[in-house]
């Protein structure tokens, strides 16, 4: 009888382990409207981890884009570049953003328009091998310092 527990008990143990999407919430997705021809867009959201381990995004896909990278800005002799990152670390109780002008989910090689109200799908896929689906609606979004830029011409600076 104890080694059929046992035996249960190992079976079991692989689900009780990939558990980090069941720990992450995601709050207030959005992708970025764009055109085919644009090419390119992003999905932005809040990512709160709600269990006291460091958990970490390694990677993501989209039904409507070729490729999906992990991206952040940096600052590069003060022009502000696109990087490619290999992971967005989720610290344990902690929230991360991911914003225009920071981290964010890139898509690369838009197979179709994203018009605002559609919803685009993305799967975000975590360090212990879970996935978690999200619907993100697409919106309007500004670049960083687009409304400054707007507001300094109109201003005559």
């Amino acid at each position: 009888m104890k080694i059929f527990a046992l035996t249960g008990l190992i079976f079991f143990a692989p689900i009780t382990l990939a558990d980090v999407a069941f720990n992450i919430d995601v709050e207030s997705p959005y992708a970025r409207a764009a055109i085919k021809q644009q090419r390119n867009s992003a999905v932005f959201m809040q990512l709160k981890n709600r269990d006291d381990r460091t958990a970490s995004v390694v990677s993501a896909s989209s039904p409507v884009s070729d490729t999906v990278e992990l991206h952040t800005h940096i600052n590069d002799n003060g022009v502000m570049r696109m990087r490619k990152i290999p992971r967005i670390e989720l610290p344990g109780g902690q929230t991360v953003e991911l914003k225009p002008g920071g981290l964010h989910v890139m898509l690369l090689g838009l197979r179709e328009d994203l018009q605002i109200g559609q919803q685009v799908e993305v799967t975000l896929r975590f360090d212990d091998g879970s996935e978690k689906k999200l619907e993100a609606p697409v919106q309007r979004v500004m670049p960083p310092g687009a409304m400054h830029k707007k507001h300094g011409a109109t201003m005559g600076h």
